[in-house]
């Protein structure tokens, strides 16, 4: 592609890179970080030739010499200046090793030389920090990769920050003691999701096109829906999780990619999936990679909708207006809609849940007197925290056991569920995003803040009990212009059905032109 100026000679893209702003509206003039390498270039961003593109599309550009890897890092290292002070999306920043990555050669795989922030808590990268955004693992730096850092680093991404999260992944919001409020780009005041609310910000605003993240209730859904992003939760053991732990609230918690494009989300699924040595958990393998289910046919599926949670909490009419309209939308392109009530107990289920949630962060607390010295106290981590976590420690062996098994009968009675439909449809959220503070884990009121919680989100902690793919898609935006996710979830290992269908509606509705005005 080409360009003209008005002299009429010819512009191409490294030429634009050079000379345009990064994006983030009128040209901004930025000084070199004392970190940077000179190069040939100095940038001040890709401006609307970056956002055009996806990170395969950067890739694309990067494999055919139209712009070299360290301009791109470069360009976001100063998306990062221009628009971190604004989000506080990130918590580190390194980089200087990105550039070490750069020099010693990336990975050769699909996304060779495209830049990529991990979320920060439950993977590792050697050298970096990872704090769970907890003042009780703020010192905490491991001197290995996680072995999805370690496929990341192959399939070619340079790693050049980590993305904020609340304390331990507790809460539906980007908040903490330690790193201070998350802001989402669409409305500063309103929350940015959580738990990879960091991830979801940076994307939002076009800092980056992907970003790691990790769901263990719906903490990739759920940014994604007050993002505006399609965020996709995989099967349960499909993306590994080790060396040192293979699961996390008992397989709940799994690990994937906040992105703009579906086939960025398929492709870095391809570039990461299968079992690892030790792992207990197995996803059944897919047919074919998951970038060719994309443009695929997804035929003629059978979509259960339900709208209403099983808590029996109120839904919002725009997130309820965004689950017919996406409805409708299946229904024209084919697809049979029927309303359903999914079989399960709320009370029960998410009584096992956070049986688990509770248990899982006693003993993490246990384990961080390794990394203190000492015994963690109250004033180590945030009120609601070291409240979730006594309640951990007073749990019987007996209860822990219950809970387990009820998650099992629960993965049970939706698979028989998921025999009469390949889908199901549901608000993501039950609200739009809510003001920053009301989910925070600094409050007192634990049963207050429980409340909150609940009402906000939920319907996705299901799909993380039972390991189904889930994916959020966005669909739908309010009158006051703020994101509202349409999720749509598939039987345990059809991830593949998932892809095909969120590509299918990213080609009926497109959402990628949609960007915040941050």
């Amino acid at each position: 592609m080409k360009k003209t100026r008005k002299t009429g000679e010819p512009i191409n893209r490294r030429e634009m890179v050079k000379r345009t702003a990064a994006g983030v509206g009128a040209a901004i003039a930025l000084s070199e970080p004392s970190n940077a390498v000179t190069t040939s270039t100095t940038f001040t961003g890709l401006a609307a030739e970056y956002d055009k593109h996806d990170a395969l599309g950067l890739a694309e550009l990067i494999a055919k010499k139209q712009i070299t890897a360290l301009e791109l890092l470069n360009a976001v290292r100063q998306r990062v200046e221009a628009l971190n002070p604004k989000l506080n999306a990130f918590c580190d920043l390194f980089f200087d090793k990105a550039e070490t990555q750069l020099k010693v050669g990336p990975g050769n795989g699909a996304f060779k030389g495209v830049p990529f922030a991990l979320k920060d808590i439950g993977i590792h990268m050697a050298g970096v920090k990872t704090t769970s955004g907890s003042r009780a693992f703020k010192n905490y730096t491991p001197n290995f990769d996680s072995t999805l850092v370690e496929r990341y680093k192959q399939a070619g991404l340079v790693i050049f920050g980590r993305t904020n999260s609340p304390e331990f992944g507790l809460t539906t919001t980007t908040e903490s003691v330690l790193f201070g409020q998350t802001r989402n780009p669409w409305n500063l005041e309103r929350t940015s999701g959580g738990s990879s609310g960091g991830a979801s910000a940076a994307v939002a605003a076009r800092i980056l096109p992907a970003a790691h993240g990790s769901d263990g209730g719906g903490s990739i859904r759920i940014p994604a829906s007050c993002c505006g992003l399609f965020g996709f939760k995989p099967t349960r053991g499909r993306v590994p999780m080790g060396p040192t732990q293979f699961e996390s609230w008992n397989g709940c918690s799994h690990h994937h990619v906040l992105t703009i494009s579906v086939r960025d989300s398929a492709a870095l699924l391809d570039a990461t999936a299968g079992a690892e040595p030790g792992s207990p958990f197995f996803s059944p393998k897919p047919a074919r990679p998951f970038l060719k289910e994309v443009g695929a046919p997804t035929g003629k599926l059978r979509i259960a909708l339900a709208i209403e949670p099983t808590t029996g909490s109120p839904v919002d009419p725009e997130c309820r207006q965004a689950a017919m309209d996406a409805a409708k939308l299946c229904e024209s392109l084919g697809h049979r809609v029927e309303e359903a009530k999914l079989p399960i107990e709320d009370a029960v289920m998410r009584g096992a849940f956070l049986t688990v949630l509770r248990v899982s962060l006693a003993r993490v607390l246990d384990d961080a007197t390794k990394v203190l010295g000492r015994a963690v106290t109250d004033q180590d981590v945030e009120p609601i925290t070291w409240l979730i976590a006594q309640a951990g420690k007073a749990i019987s062996s007996i209860e822990y056991s219950r809970a387990i098994a009820t998650m099992h009968q629960t993965g049970l009675a939706m698979a028989k569920f998921m025999q009469q439909y390949d889908v199901i449809l549901s608000p993501t959220l039950a609200k739009p995003p809510v003001a920053l503070g009301v989910l925070s884990l600094s409050r007192n009121d634990v049963q207050a803040y429980s409340k909150d919680v609940g009402e906000f989100g939920p319907h996705t902690a299901l799909y993380n009990v039972t390991g189904q793919p889930s994916m959020s898609v966005p669909l739908h935006w309010t009158k006051d212009g703020l994101p509202v996710g349409v999720m749509f979830s598939g039987r345990f290992g059809e991830d593949d059905l998932l892809f095909r269908l969120g590509a299918q509606l990213e080609k009926a509705r497109p959402w990628a032109s949609r960007k915040p005005n941050v």
